[in-house]
């Protein structure tokens, strides 16, 4: 019976992009006073990010007062040829026909409909109608993460290739102004993008790519009100303590240290990291508490610069960048993190078809 599952195919699709300095100006910069639009504009100019993309621009729309009902009828609209996209350019760079797979898992936080994307992707892209679905929803910035651990134990179980999409549109969650005056609001703001990744694995058959090796996670459930994506009249909404890298100081090391000691590994042999870019105080801690160099994160601060923070799609983009370099690392660990507070960690192993 074939035991690994191997990450053989990869593909993303990005909505428009807009440059951070000019949704400030154009947008953001008139809806904040005071003492407020100062501290607004601080957090901006340090999240991180240079660019980020939007399916539904604030500089071209405005959809703050948009209700909820609106907001999901435009997900449809735009993460379906999103989702489409990403999921063509992975199956392709796997070398995967549609009707081959025997699963497709989807995760999203910011949209929900049925039929949802699950079911319309799957008959767009002509996978069987005998293919099984799962759709992992609301988990946030680290459902990547149980989504591949969950992709990879059916195509060890079955053997059968199988797909994870990652699709997410946060710019249909802008705030109404009267919440703006929360930080916690402008650094959500400040942060979050669109973007779409998906991933096909199939069985330990010889292909070159990606084994996942190791899942795992921890929760630490006291601090669940430190992150939070409440459904409310109008669209969705963040909850982000300053607390956040603190309780993630406390965990990471330990869940890093157990997972590589399952294999006999340290932190100092593994040479690749695609770290959730959550913001930069996030990589900070992360890189202190792992004693990583700069050149360990460099990947993870370039997609947050790049991409912004997208959500659950965002860790693969990551890795994504790290499969392109003319090295690959042979070895991966991608940890992403999320409400409960979660932390999640995948370890990947390359290998080569000779």
């Amino acid at each position: 019976m074939n035991r690994s599952a191997t990450i053989a195919g990869l593909g993303t699709a990005l909505p428009p992009s807009a440059v951070q300095d000019e949704l400030w100006e154009g947008y953001f910069a008139e809806r904040y006073h005071g003492g407020r639009r100062g501290l607004a504009q601080r957090i901006f100019a340090n999240s991180g990010v240079r660019t980020r993309q939007a399916a539904v621009s604030p500089l071209l729309e405005d959809v703050s007062d948009w209700s909820t009902e609106r907001r999901m009828r435009r997900y449809q609209v735009e993460a379906v040829p999103l989702g489409k996209e990403a999921v063509g350019r992975a199956l392709t760079d796997a070398g995967v026909g549609a009707e081959e797979l025997g699963l497709f898992a989807v995760c999203s936080c910011t949209g929900y409909a049925t039929p949802g994307l699950d079911i319309l992707l799957a008959r767009d892209t002509g996978m069987s109608p005998h293919v099984q679905r799962l759709f992992v929803g609301h988990m946030g910035c680290y459902a990547a993460l149980p989504g591949l651990g969950s992709v990879a134990d059916f195509v060890v179980a079955r053997g059968r290739p199988a797909l994870l999409l990652c699709a997410e549109l946060t710019s249909l969650h802008l705030q109404p102004a009267e919440t703006r005056a929360d930080m916690q609001q402008i650094v959500s703001h400040a942060l979050f993008s669109d973007a779409a990744a998906a991933v096909v694995l199939t069985p330990g058959d010889g292909r070159s790519g990606y084994a996942v090796t190791e899942v795992a996670a921890v929760t630490d459930a006291t601090t669940a009100d430190h992150m939070t994506w409440d459904v409310t009249d109008l669209g969705f909404r963040m909850g982000l303590s300053a607390r956040v890298p603190q309780v993630l100081s406390l965990h990471v090391r330990g869940l890093v240290d157990d997972v590589l000691a399952r294999r006999g590994l340290t932190v100092g042999d593994v040479p690749g990291w695609a770290v959730h870019p959550g913001g930069p105080k996030i990589l900070d801690v992360v890189q202190d508490r792992l004693e990583l160099s700069d050149a360990d994160l460099a990947a993870s601060r370039d997609v947050l610069a790049t991409y912004g923070n997208c959500s659950s799609p965002t860790v693969l983009l990551v890795l994504d960048a790290l499969r392109r370099r003319a090295e690959p690392p042979p070895r991966v660990l991608m940890l992403a993190f999320g409400p409960g507070l979660t932390l999640y960690v995948a370890l990947l192993e390359r290998h080569k078809v000779t």
